[in-house]
């Protein structure tokens, strides 16, 4: 199976963030969850994927093709969504439209009105007459009115009510029916990626944690949960993090079997979210780092 995208090594320094040797890839037909805490380099990786900024050192390769040297027949195929608009505000969005349209040699303005009224988006309305949500909308319809292979998303849910949420959740199952096309999807709202994604990769401080299929990261971490005086120092030491309240503990684990050995019926052990694991991880390096 065909890698659709490859980020191998990748280095970037500014005075007070660094990404750190970030590697990942995605296969041909996933979709690829890309989650971490504001400020991990969610936005960088994806603005070097799209070389809106230049990496240090590393390569990163697109449809097999290096993103820099093939950039416009790489982006003609790209479906791109920002977590900010990115389009002049005085204008119209069918202006917008008829100015973008001739960039791509697939666009489709049958597609094209079908998002719009899909979308019930207001043509002859200035952008910047739009709420927060219609402009991520009309950024959704833009984007995937090429038919593109490739389809990447910086916090495309961010502002948008949980209806059309799950609307374009489910539009974006839909597009996927296409063994072809593949998504890269940032977002902070984890429950999104719990429903759609079947890879989740994991950058923390520019680094990344871990990359893997979304069914291997739950079942290799687990829940536990349990009663205060169940737990010593070096119990707490096997955990990846352990919170305490005055009604028991909660932990996250890598290793369910030997707490299964530890505690027996004692305590629960339950599938963890994805957002289970990111906070747990998260106070893990904060605790980490303040010792």
């Amino acid at each position: 199976m065909n890698n659709i995208l490859e980020v191998q090594n990748i280095n970037k320094s500014y005075k007070d963030f660094s990404l750190k040797n970030v590697s990942f890839e995605l296969k041909e037909g996933y979709i690829m969850g890309f989650i971490g805490p504001n400020g991990a380099g969610k936005t960088t990786v994806i603005k070097l994927i799209m070389n809106l900024i230049k990496k240090d050192s590393g390569s990163i390769k697109v449809f097999g093709k290096d993103h820099i040297k093939n950039e416009k027949e790489i982006k003609d195929r790209i479906g791109f969504v920002y977590d900010d608009n990115c389009y002049y505000e005085e204008f119209k969005l069918y202006e917008i439209k008829r100015i973008i349209a001739p960039f791509y040699s697939k666009w489709n303005d049958d597609l094209f009105n079908k998002y719009i009224r899909q979308f019930e988006l207001p043509l002859d309305k200035k952008l910047k007459k739009l709420s927060k949500g219609m402009k991520m909308k009309f950024s959704i319809a833009m984007a995937l009115s090429h038919d593109p292979d490739l389809i990447i998303m910086d916090e495309p849910t961010a502002g948008l009510d949980p209806v059309f949420r799950a609307e374009l959740l489910e539009l974006l199952l839909e597009l996927m029916q296409n063994e072809n096309k593949s998504i890269f999807f940032s977002s902070h709202i984890t429950s999104d990626l719990d429903k759609i994604a079947d890879y989740i990769t994991f950058i923390y401080d520019g680094e990344i944690l871990f990359s893997r299929t979304k069914d291997e990261i739950s079942e290799s971490y687990g829940i536990v949960k349990g009663a205060n005086e169940l737990l010593n120092e070096e119990i707490k030491k096997s955990f990846i993090h352990c919170t305490q309240s005055p009604y028991g503990f909660e932990a996250l684990t890598m290793d369910i079997p030997k707490i299964r050995q530890e505690f027996g019926d004692s305590v629960i052990i339950e599938r963890p979210s994805l957002q289970d694991i990111m906070v747990h991880m998260h106070m893990a390096r904060r605790q980490a780092g303040n010792e």
